[in-house]
């Protein structure tokens, strides 16, 4: 057999490796682990499985040559190495030789081949750490030259007969020389692989910021309308049959393939979704047997659910639904993801403008307490003076609030300096105790106890005829700090409670709901409001 039909044969067992890496990297989970920037050890281990797997089809496949095997083994190992690093190379190059020397033992060049092989896994390693992904194309095949030479120098040096080992050398060195052109292939592959994924990240991104432009105007003020055009805009942008955002007890807005079943308000999330909340964990479900479904209400094959967070933890979850079974691919998950990051991002903004749009409410409504002292300037100059020391202490707080939470002390002077104007109003009619704890070390958002205080006073004493006790409490609990105001007049109506809670109060009410709604969205728990006879008791924990 002359040296051209040898390089003929070996071109076409490197074309049959070649194609066959091909196929692998075709199956979505190997491709999947290629695509990989960092790789964990078990896609090592499962790349090496592969590659030795290639290096040891590659000594089955090879040629007889005066009782030696020319083969494409080394090819293999070092594509490994050079792509993936010493692991890859070093295992793929240690088992592949063995099994080289344990199919042949006693062959003229079975022992040099069990070196050679090993050799080729640990220059391939020692190449990886040193190169860059420029050129390593080039570097492979240098590698693969080098690793063959080395093999030819310890058949020449080792193999007996030394007649029939040169022999060999000079009809297998230069073919097998020529084939190592087939480690730059493999490597190209994988580049193509990795490029491919960048392709599709830049296509998805701009995707997610298409969508993120096109739901911004929505996230201005966020209600179960607004959710409702967010979520048909991500349905129809990336094609799925219906997409819904919940929060950690409610749907909040379902559009698409079942919408009819979600028209009702206050729908509960499934108890997969509060795992995925629970968690803080995105979960791919997908149906086991065809004539089932994931969702009670809708027949839907498909869902992923995506956690939406923001400072405080987790808020709700974004949920993408398809009515076929369908493997998510790694970009769809990598949009997914994207979206629940900008939809977070937009809600977080959309909390912070309503905190400040609530407070500057607040901050206007406090300014008008300067009509209590005006009578008194005429009728009562020394009573006015009190007023007036309380009033700037009163506006003095108002004019230092920012977006920060402030110290509780600081906070309960401003409400001091509410009562005392309060009382000059009401004089001995009304009642206020204090019920605070010494060294109370806590923050809260500002404005808070006062409004409540104020609504203690204006509904529950004033309607019952001006006269009634307010009692402010601040206590350590259970590293908790239990803040509550209680008043003994008019009880609050049931009405008013069931609008706080849903959201529901008019524009122009702003007190408890202001409370409650800058509570609420700052800690993810509002006001407790209990109904007492007579009076109303109203709390919450810091």
């Amino acid at each position: 057999m002359n040296k051209g039909t040898i390089f003929l044969q070996l071109l076409e067992k490197s074309s049959l490796t070649i194609v066959l890496f091909i196929i692998i990297t075709k199956i979505q989970g190997f491709k999947y682990i290629f695509q990989k920037e960092n790789y964990k050890l078990k896609d090592l281990l499962v790349i090496s499985l592969i590659f030795t797997a290639l290096a040891i089809l590659g000594t089955y496949n090879g040629i007889d040559v005066q009782g030696s095997l020319a083969n494409t083994r080394i090819i293999a190992i070092v594509s490994g190495g050079v792509l993936f690093g010493p692991l890859v190379g070093i295992t793929s190059g240690i088992i592949s030789g063995f099994h080289r020397y344990i199919i042949d033992t006693g062959g003229v060049t079975a022992f040099p081949c069990f070196i050679s092989s090993i050799f080729a896994g640990i220059l391939s390693g020692f190449v990886y750490q040193k190169i860059s992904n420029r050129y390593k194309w080039v570097y492979g095949i240098v590698c693969g030259v080098i690793s063959e030479s080395f093999s030819m120098f310890l058949i020449y040096l080792l193999s007996r007969p030394h007649n029939i080992a040169i022999v060999i050398i000079r009809k297998i060195y230069i073919p097998m020389i020529v084939g190592q052109i087939s480690i730059g292939l493999l490597i190209s592959i994988v580049d193509a692989i990795k490029k491919e994924k960048e392709e599709v990240a830049a296509m998805q991104s701009k995707l997610a910021l298409d969508i993120a432009n096109k739901t911004l105007p929505y996230f201005r003020s966020i209600n179960e309308e607004s959710l409702k055009k967010i979520c048909k805009i991500i349905k129809d942008e990336i094609n799925s049959d219906a997409v819904s955002i919940t929060d950690r007890d409610e749907v909040l807005a379902y559009v698409g393939v079942g919408e009819e079943a979600f028209k009702f308000p206050h729908t509960e999330i499934s108890n997969i979704t509060r795992c995925s909340i629970r968690e803080n964990s995105i979960l791919n479900i997908q149906v086991k047997k065809e004539e089932s479904s994931i969702s009670e209400k809708v027949n839907l094959k498909t869902a992923m659910i995506i956690p939406l967070t923001d400072s405080q933890g987790v808020v709700g979850t974004l949920k993408i639904y398809y009515t076929k079974k369908y493997d998510m691919s790694h970009s769809k998950k990598s949009l997914a993801i994207g979206l629940s990051q900008i939809i977070s991002t937009l809600m977080e903004i959309s909390k912070i403008e309503k905190i400040e749009k609530e407070k500057k409410k607040s901050e206007i409504k406090a300014l008008q307490r300067q009509n209590t002292i005006t009578s008194f300037i005429r009728i009562n100059p020394d009573k006015a003076r009190k007023l007036i020391i309380n009033l700037s202490t009163y506006m003095r707080y108002n004019l230092e609030v920012n977006d920060n939470l402030i110290d509780i002390n600081k906070e309960l002077e401003q409400v001091k300096a509410y009562v005392e104007i309060e009382k000059a109003r009401f004089g001995d009619k009304l009642t206020v105790l204090y019920d605070i704890d010494e060294n109370i070390d806590a923050k809260i958002p500002s404005l808070t106890i006062q409004p409540l205080v104020e609504n203690a006073i204006i509904h529950g004493i004033r309607k019952n005829g001006g006269c009634g006790t307010v009692i402010i409490g601040v206590k350590k609990e259970d590293g908790y700090t239990r803040v509550w105001v209680e008043n003994d007049g008019i009880t609050i109506d049931l009405d008013i409670i069931k609008k706080v809670y849903s959201g529901e109060m008019p524009g122009n009410k702003i007190g408890l709901y202001n409370v409650h709604l800058r509570l609420k969205l700052i800690y993810g728990q509002g006001l407790n409001i209990y109904r007492l006879e007579p009076g109303t008791k109203i709390e919450f924990y810091i």
